[in-house]
């Protein structure tokens, strides 16, 4: 089967995709984050982790070469959305310009063309400013254990590339819906139904008010509300003793979300014996464009035709970890990740053309944002 990317780029994808990396599954993770290292540790990375039991976190850094200043932090994950046993109903292949398998749009070829980038870099022996890489290994469900790492690395980063997938051909992301993932649990009494109905509380019938109440509280705003899971109860004869309700919340406006955020902690039960307890799963905030992401796409952008390449950015609907960043306003591009289609989907693929492009670009960004912004006069 023939191909229009690089072996060596196309072969490194290949093993990464064979190492199935569900969120979750340490022992997966692992046997991947091990390959990882080794890989970014060749292209001239010091390596690190911060263990969790659900999966460690990757710390990449290629030390600063006479660019002195704050560094650029780049932000990728290694979890995917699919179990170990895809690979059997959704093989690798490569068609042309086509690959296809579990993660390589999101976002394993981001990885291929970060560490391929650093590796020319370092080749090269051009100046260049620190660079951070932060793997997480559970941003498919919203990053949980990572956020707080996010947010102090953002800290002192004079730039924040993130590596997931772009839009639809190839252009980046300027900003993100925020997304917010939500648990209500309802404790109720269990009596028998027919028999001392009044001794129980029903937990459902609870829920379902509740869950009226958070409908009345997003009407009229633009926020996406979708039940993701429900359950509760056990047997028709018995006043149910338990509910509970994942809920997930898309917002456009911090506003918004700040509003229906605090309407779910101000919850109360409806029922005098009944107890509540709504729990936020995962929290990233909403980011909205701002003038310093704006600064960065300009550069990015005048890097990139330097290359050829033609790009442009406008917002996303989906949630990555740049929510984070773009929300504490530091300077934040997303999209980096090779072009493609199917995230999340069975039909799942990436332009093997899309890794070298990329890898160009970020080589290119790593020796010249800085000298891109001095001569603005920004400081970024």
């Amino acid at each position: 089967m023939s191909s229009s990317g690089s072996s060596a780029a196309l072969d490194a994808l290949h093993r990464y995709t064979l190492h199935e990396s569900p969120t979750g599954d340490r022992r997966a993770l692992a046997a991947l984050a091990d390959v990882l290292d080794a890989d970014a540790a060749r292209a001239g990375f010091d390596t690190a982790r911060v263990p969790h039991p659900s999966g460690d976190h990757l710390f990449w850094t290629l030390p600063a070469r006479g660019v002195p200043g704050d560094p650029v932090l780049l932000l990728t994950h290694y979890d995917t959305v699919w179990p170990v046993g895809t690979l059997s109903g959704m093989p690798w292949s490569v068609e042309g310009d086509v690959v296809r398998g579990p993660g390589v749009y999101d976002t394993k070829a981001g990885i291929v063309a970060l560490l391929a980038a650093a590796a020319r870099v370092e080749r090269q022996g051009a100046p260049h400013p620190e660079i951070r890489v932060l793997v997480v290994a559970d941003e498919e469900i919203g990053s949980p254990t990572a956020t707080g790492l996010v947010r102090a690395e953002a800290a002192r980063a004079r730039a924040v590339l993130g590596l997931e997938p772009p839009h639809p051909g190839g252009d980046l992301k300027t900003g993100r819906r925020g997304s917010t993932r939500v648990r209500i649990e309802v404790t109720g009494i269990e009596a028998h139904a027919a028999l001392d109905p009044d001794a129980g509380v029903n937990a459902i019938d609870e829920l379902v008010d509740q869950l009226v109440r958070l409908r009345a509280l997003v009407q009229g705003r633009p926020v996406l509300l979708n039940t993701g899971t429900i359950a509760g109860g056990g047997r028709t004869n018995v006043v149910a003793g338990a509910a509970h309700v994942e809920l997930g919340l898309r917002f456009t406006d911090p506003d918004d979300e700040d509003a229906v955020l605090a309407g779910l902690r101000s919850l109360r039960p409806v029922r005098d014996r009944a107890r509540l307890d709504a729990r936020l799963l995962s929290h990233r905030p909403t980011w909205r464009p701002n003038e310093a992401g704006q600064h960065l796409l300009d550069r990015i952008v005048g890097v990139a035709a330097g290359l050829g390449q033609r790009l442009a950015g406008r917002p996303a609907d989906g949630a990555a970890d740049t929510n984070t960043t773009g929300a504490l306003g530091r300077p934040t591009v997303d999209g980096l990740a090779p072009p493609g289609g199917g995230a999340h989907a069975r039909q799942e693929w990436v332009s093997a053309a899309g890794i070298d492009a990329r890898s160009d670009l970020l080589a290119a960004l790593f020796t010249g944002l800085h000298t891109s912004a001095a001569s603005r006069g920004d400081g970024a």
